[in-house]
C-alpha cells in the first residue's frame, strides 16, 4: 500500500538502491509520504529479490524493505532506457543510489552532471567503505560488513 500523506507528500524520490542500505533509506521516505519510485535492472530485479523467506514466491526480506514503492525496469545502459530514467527524473526531488563508487559516472550520472542538468535535485548515495579511499571499490555485503567491524576492534 502506497502511503500518500505525512511530511513528504509531494516529494518525489527516485531509488536507484538495492539490498539493504538504500532500501532501508528510501522505505523510510514512503513511510513519511514521499512518492518512491524504485529502478530496478531489468529479468533480474533488485539481488534481494532471491533472498529467503519467500511467502508464496515472493522473498519476504525485498518486500518489507520495498513496502509503499512503486517499481519499474530499466537498463540505463540502453538508450531508450535513459531516456525514460531522465524523464522520470526531471520531474524527481531526490536521487539515493548504492552502487559501487564510479558506477553511474560510467552511465553519464555523475553528480558533476546531475547538479547541472537537475539543479533542485538531492543527491544521496551510500557505499560501503565510502566513495574516496583504498577500499571504495570492494563490495560489501552483511558478512563482510560484520568481518570488518570485528578485524578493527582486535
Amino acid at each position: 500500500m502506497i502511503n500518500n500523506s505525512g511530511p513528504l507528500k509531494g516529494i518525489i524520490v527516485l531509488d536507484l538502491t538495492r539490498v539493504l542500505v538504500g532500501p532501508y533509506c528510501t522505505m523510510v521516505l514512503s513511510d513519511l509520504g514521499a512518492r518512491v519510485i524504485k529502478v530496478e535492472a531489468p529479468e533480474t530485479g533488485d539481488d534481494s529479490r532471491s533472498f529467503g523467506p519467500f511467502i508464496k514466491d515472493y522473498s519476504a526480506y525485498f518486500m518489507s524493505l520495498n513496502r509503499g514503492k512503486e517499481s519499474i525496469a530499466l537498463n540505463l545502459k540502453n538508450k531508450d532506457d535513459k531516456k525514460i530514467f531522465e524523464k522520470i527524473l526531471s520531474k524527481a526531488d531526490v536521487l539515493v543510489e548504492n552502487f559501487r563508487p564510479g558506477t553511474l559516472d560510467k552511465w553519464g550520472y555523475s553528480w558533476e552532471v546531475l547538479k547541472k542538468k537537475y539543479p533542485r535535485l538531492i543527491y544521496a548515495s551510500a557505499s560501503g567503505f565510502g566513495q574516496t579511499g583504498p577500499l571504495k571499490s570492494l563490495k560489501v555485503c552483511l558478512l563482510m560488513t560484520w568481518l570488518f567491524k570485528e578485524w578493527v576492534v582486535l
